[in-house]
């Protein structure tokens, strides 16, 4: 049975302003990855709609979640990245910490205690890191949304530039069809060359 988020870890913090932090892109070859930090500024509404972990949910259902968080006056939040080319210099794990941190410090409201998807804390940030948070806070559940609908719009806006590779699609995972354009292609600016696939393709062919 799939664990519904809701806002019973926010409420058992004993603050007042509580930020839920998640980041979107760790696992494509290529693009950023984006972390979304988001504040309800109150725990009850008349409706909202689904809000759970981003992976579990549809494209539609992101996109309807995505525009009522964004245009809610209740809900504060804020979206950072780090570059494909920060991702190689940082790795990963070290991006996706410092595009947390990036996305909190946007806030309009400085949080009092940050709940961080995952079991890393970034440094600087006060709060707790939580194993599976996007299925079981809210404030995570919806900053994983927002993080998911705005890399996904990255990519897409990417791949008009780019269409050979059809990021809109996979948007930059290691997906049969986008290897096979990627050796037919070649590797851009936008791709993560620490990573193995690509790494191993510089390493054959000699290209940056």
């Amino acid at each position: 049975m799939r664990s519904v988020p809701d806002f019973s870890i926010e409420k058992n913090c004993c603050k007042k302003i509580v930020a839920g932090v998640d980041e979107a892109g760790r696992g494509p070859l290529c693009g950023p990855v984006v972390a979304g930090a988001v504040i309800f500024t109150k725990y009850e509404f008349d409706s909202m709609p689904l809000i759970s972990d981003s992976k579990q949910m549809t494209e539609k259902q992101r996109n309807i979640a995505y525009d009522w968080l964004v245009n809610n006056p209740d809900v504060i939040w804020a979206v950072a990245e780090c570059s494909a080319s920060e991702i190689d210099e940082l790795n990963i794990l070290q991006a996706s910490l410092t595009a947390m941190t990036r996305a909190v410090n946007k806030l309009n409201i400085k949080p009092e205690y940050c709940l961080i998807d995952g079991n890393k804390m970034p440094k600087g940030l006060i709060g707790e890191a939580v194993v599976k948070g996007d299925a079981k806070s809210l404030s995570i559940a919806a900053a994983s949304i927002i993080a998911k609908v705005t890399r996904d719009r990255i990519m897409g806006d990417l791949s008009k530039q780019f269409p050979e590779y059809c990021w809109d699609k996979n948007a930059g995972y290691p997906t049969q069809q986008h290897l096979q354009a990627i050796d037919k292609y070649g590797i851009n600016e936008y791709y993560r060359k620490s990573y193995r696939p690509i790494k191993e393709r510089i390493d054959k062919n000699g290209n940056s």
